[in-house]
């Protein structure tokens, strides 16, 4: 097996799932700055509406950059004798697992996940690495890969440990 990038990309609607949710996550944090700039009283004004405009900029620079280059960086690829994925953003990881070390494969949908039609699948290794996760699938996808490899798991020889 060949090192090589793995070739499926996750769906085009994760950029916009990864972009709803980082601006909820901005938005809380702006509100709470916000919310300081108005009911404190200690003569720092100017200073918590500096912090409140930097929170601003760093939060839309985020939400604008990260779910594009998140969507460029990840990949995932199950092959014959072992599944693999490449993901991050700012810290990129590259996992390969073998098809026999499989534990188990989960799909999970959070609420937000759902709105956007997508789902997350993880496969537990006996690894002390942790699970291989591949987050931004749509929901046929994601059904069919933990359909496949809960099949190939079963039907290879090994001990998954």
């Amino acid at each position: 097996m060949s090192l090589r990038p793995p070739r499926h990309r996750v769906s085009r609607t994760a950029i916009r799932y990864w972009r709803v949710r980082a601006l909820i996550g901005w938005l809380v944090v702006v509100v709470a700055q916000l919310l300081w700039l108005l009911l404190a009283d200690d003569g720092h004004g100017g200073l918590h509406a500096a912090a409140l405009g930097a929170t601003a900029l760093v939060g839309l620079a985020h939400v604008i950059v990260m779910p594009q280059w998140r969507y460029n960086v990840h990949r995932w690829e199950m092959a014959p004798q072992a599944v693999y994925t490449r993901a991050g953003w700012l810290h990129q990881e590259s996992r390969i697992a073998p098809i026999s070390r499989i534990q188990t494969v989960d799909s999970e949908r959070g609420p937000l996940a759902q709105l956007f039609g997508l789902a997350d699948v993880t496969v537990t290794t006996a690894s002390a690495a942790g699970p291989l996760s591949i987050e931004g699938l749509d929901r046929a996808t994601a059904e069919r890969l933990v359909d496949d490899l809960t099949t190939a798991a079963q039907a290879t020889r090994g001990d998954a440990t």
